[in-house]
């Protein structure tokens, strides 16, 4: 089986989506996937920022935000962590928090999204996807 490993850093809608699109092809196709949320992107996971991820997007291209906004609308596209939900139970998809990031976020394991499997080190991310075919730093 072919193995996806994704680290995500980012907290906002242009990579997020990008995260959650790539694990849903994956899964879809019958890869194992784990994704390591760390800095931003943990800070993307925790209940209460999820909902602003929608609205934000990389300040390298934020003219482009309305247009981007309109065009998840216009499509129906659901909020990425709903793609990450549904990537999950169709295939073998494991979504880690960064342990470490968690610590200097001050974040507790209740803060974080329902559909987190475990919080885990960076060393202990690094074993789980040592044998991925694919990794991505998003």
């Amino acid at each position: 089986m072919a193995k996806l490993s994704i680290i995500a850093w980012s907290g906002t809608a242009d990579k997020l989506y990008p995260v959650a699109i790539l694990t849903s092809a994956a899964a879809a196709s019958g890869w194992e996937v784990e994704v390591f949320f760390t800095f931003w992107g943990l800070l993307a996971i925790s209940k209460n920022y999820m909902p602003k991820t929608m609205e934000r997007i990389s300040s390298d291209y934020t003219q482009f935000a309305s247009a981007v906004g309109s065009a998840i609308q216009s499509v129906g596209l659901p909020p990425w962590w709903e793609l990450l939900k549904q990537a999950k139970e169709m295939g073998k998809v494991k979504i880690y928090a960064c342990s470490t990031t968690m610590d200097l976020l001050k974040l507790k394991r209740e803060d974080l999204a329902d559909f987190v499997d475990d919080v885990v080190g960076a060393a202990s991310f690094l074993e789980r996807s040592s044998d991925a075919n694919v990794t991505l730093f998003i």
